[in-house]
């Protein structure tokens, strides 16, 4: 039975308040001073933000100051908003919050308030001496200077090309006969690209795209190459860790709202595309990977989506939710646009419910494992099991119930109180890492439920965070394994977390998990849009290597927060 420990529970209602206190306190400080500089008495940035329509208080764009003696400031606004979309900024531009980011003892006069950014508004400002001058700040549309190849692919046959950005190159890895192919491009939002790479040409020889961006002035040379880049010896390059995207979700990509409840949201990639599944009955949708527009619904065919995920060879992974007693059943797709396949379909014979987190490492067409937690029932009890799915050489060659009740550990209902349970390698025996909501503590637990090892969250505010969102994959004969920890409460200044793991030796990970040596990828200052007030702190983060082997993804989400975002990485010896 779940039991809760009231003493405990109390005090964490006195800790609550006491943040909340500090945080009203906090919050009477002016928002237009940031940290002292000796070196600087000056503006040091200034931030346009909507104050009407679908993207309320989200910022327009932001104006890092360099010269601390400039008297005339102008805001680049981007000429669309979102960049991706052909939505105009201009009915937006004579109603703007500006907010300042200046040294302490200095001011503006009179206070900033909503701006019309079509005119010169004249303040004045005074630093830190007492010495004044007069200031205007104004903006101006601006069109992007992007000008990059984000994908390229040969059509036929079907081959995704290795972008290297600092270099401008494409590489197609390929032993076939490339002499006359099309290809399909994704390049910056409003920029051109000659030649039409629509057109058939030889792709034997090198080929070379011109982008050019949407000012008409900036541009950028592409030589697309038939070769086999070199690899490093292990892992990714972490200089090659790039940020694809991180924004609202809501108004961004018409995800659930933060507060809609009956959502149990998980992440999978396939071709390129980030798939996102509500787990309440509704269709898949499924994001540009590169740029996270919403570009539809999955083809979701026979199959019933409670979760998704994918493996290491880019196979979207899909499975119902059942009770005990019911049959869950996996499907695969290879593609958003085809019908998933089913895959696999079994009786839960756990004694609880499953289906909201499904995790899988290896290829399901080669060896592979894929864990569905079992999930506790809130007010009735909690759960301490994974159903092990193993597959060798493509074939499903045993179902079974792993029961970590042993270790002492277990966890509740799902999406909140449920774990991932994530593999360390695609074999039947091997361990398991979980972690969940209440208290945040990362297990790494042997396939025959003893524990190896625990490592607690050091973190003052960590009762108010939710680190149950976890996955793991090979890459480059190394394994990985990404921890994305969502907030209970965004509102009050606690936002969410990104961290990824080197487990391939899972016995290195010892200490706080937050300060463990295996740490490879650490940002725990992820921006988030949803600041007014919190819901349900739940999320999910997946990790994606490319089909081809050169690269890695990782997307993470967190509903309660209202942030979606993902990065890339590679392993090209350069």
């Amino acid at each position: 039975m779940e039991i809760i420990d009231i003493d405990r529970h109390m005090k964490k209602i006195y800790v609550i308040l006491a943040a909340a206190v500090s945080l009203l306190v906090a919050s009477c400080h002016s928002p237009e001073h940031v940290i002292s500089s000796a070196e600087r008495q000056s503006i040091t940035s200034l931030e346009a933000f909507f104050t009407f329509g679908p993207y309320m208080d989200q910022s327009m764009c932001k104006l890092n100051i360099s010269d601390e003696n400039a008297s005339r400031f102008v805001l680049p606004i981007p000429w669309y908003y979102p960049v991706t979309s052909d939505s105009e900024t201009t009915p937006y531009m004579t109603k703007v919050r500006v907010q300042a980011a200046i040294q302490p003892d200095c001011k503006i006069e009179p206070a900033l308030g909503l701006l019309d950014l079509t005119k010169e508004n004249l303040y004045t400002f005074t630093d830190a001496k007492g010495e004044s001058r007069q200031i205007c700040i104004t903006g101006e549309r601006v069109k992007s200077s992007d000008c990059e190849i984000q994908v390229f692919s040969i059509d036929e046959p079907a081959i995704t090309g290795i972008i290297d950005k600092s270099a401008k190159t494409v590489t197609i890895v390929s032993a076939e006969d490339l002499s006359s192919c099309t290809a399909t491009v994704q390049i910056s939002a409003h920029a051109s690209i000659s030649p039409d790479p629509a057109l058939a040409r030889d792709y034997n020889s090198e080929v070379k795209f011109t982008v050019t961006a949407h000012d008409g002035t900036a541009s950028a040379v592409y030589t697309v190459i038939k070769s086999v880049p070199d690899k490093i010896d292990y892992g990714f390059n972490k200089s090659s860790l790039e940020q694809l995207f991180n924004f609202d979700p809501v108004t961004m990509a018409g995800l659930p709202a933060y507060n809609t409840d009956g959502i149990y949201p998980s992440l999978a990639v396939t071709g390129g595309k980030l798939v996102f599944c509500s787990g309440n009955g509704t269709v898949p949708v499924y994001l540009n990977g590169v740029t996270g527009v919403n570009e539809g619904q999955i083809n979701l065919g026979s199959a019933v989506a409670a979760a998704v995920t994918n493996d290491e060879a880019e196979n979207l992974l899909i499975c119902n939710h059942a009770e005990s007693g019911e049959t869950i059943s996996i499907w695969k797709a290879t593609s958003v646009k085809d019908a998933p396949v089913l895959l696999h379909s079994f009786t839960n014979e756990s004694g609880l419910p499953m289906g909201y987190s499904i995790k899988a490492i290896g290829n399901v067409d080669g060896n592979a494992v894929i864990d569905i937690t079992t999930e506790g029932v809130s007010g009735i009890t909690s759960s301490s099991k994974v159903t092990r799915v193993t597959i060798e050489g493509g074939a499903v060659t045993d179902v079974t119930v792993l029961d970590l009740s042993a270790s002492g550990l277990g966890w509740g209902a799902a999406p909140v109180n449920n774990t991932d349970a994530v593999a360390v390698a695609p074999r039947k025996d091997a361990g398991v890492f979980f972690s969940y909501y209440d208290p945040n503590i990362l297990h790494y637990v042997a396939a025959d439920g003893s524990v190896k090892a625990s490592l607690p969250f050091n973190n003052g505010s960590s009762w108010g965070l939710n680190l149950n969102n976890l996955d793991s994959k090979q890459f480059n004969n190394a394994t990985y394994m990404a921890l994305f920890i969502v907030s209970h409460f965004p509102s009050w200044g606690m936002g969410p977390a990104l961290y990824i793991y080197d487990i391939t030796d899972p016995s290195a990970l010892s200490g706080n998990l937050n300060e463990t040596t295996a740490i490879v990828v650490s940002n725990d200052s992820i921006d988030w849009t949803q600041r007014s007030s919190y819901c349900y702190a739940a999320g999910d983060v997946v990790l994606a290597p490319s089909k081809d082997g050169f690269k890695i993804y990782v997307y993470y989400y967190d509903q309660n927060s209202g942030i979606i975002g993902g990065y890339s990485a590679d392993c090209i010896k350069k």
